[in-house]
C-alpha cells in the first residue's frame, strides 16, 4: 500500500524535510519514503517536495508509521502542524500536533482494511 503524506504548517517545506528525515531513520520505514515534487514552473532550476510518499508493506508497517509520526509531533517545534494521510483509495485523515494521543488507533481505523 502507498500512501501520501502532505504537511501543512508556517514553514512546509522546512517541515517536510525534517518529516523525511525522520523516517528515514525508522528501520522499518528506511528507503520507503519518498519526496512528491511540486509542479515547477517553467524555467525554474529546482524543485521542492510537496509530500511524501510511503510505501507501506504487510508485517505492521502502517502501526511502526502511526508511532514514528507521534514520537515526531511530540518534538519540539511550531505547535501549528498538520498531516494529512491520504491512500490511494480516497481514505484519508487528518492529523493536527496538538490532538495526537489516540494516533495509532486513528490511523489504524481509516487505513487498516487496506
Amino acid at each position: 500500500m502507498e500512501i501520501t503524506l502532505s504537511v501543512s504548517a508556517d514553514e512546509r517545506v522546512d517541515t517536510l524535510e525534517n518529516l523525511r528525515s525522520w523516517l528515514a531513520y525508522e528501520p522499518e520505514l528506511a528507503g520507503s519514503v519518498t519526496p512528491v515534487p511540486a509542479a515547477t514552473r517553467p524555467g525554474a532550476l529546482s524543485w521542492t517536495a510537496d509530500a511524501l510518499l510511503v510505501a507501506l508493506g504487510s508485517g505492521g508497517t502502517l502501526s511502526v508509521l502511526a508511532a514514528s509520526l507521534k514520537a515526531w509531533f511530540n518534538q519540539p517545534r511550531n505547535a501549528d502542524v498538520r498531516i494529512e494521510i491520504r491512500d490511494g483509495a480516497g481514505r484519508s485523515v487528518v492529523i493536527d500536533a496538538r490532538h495526537v494521543k489516540d494516533l495509532d488507533r486513528l490511523i489504524g481505523e481509516v487505513f487498516s482494511a487496506t
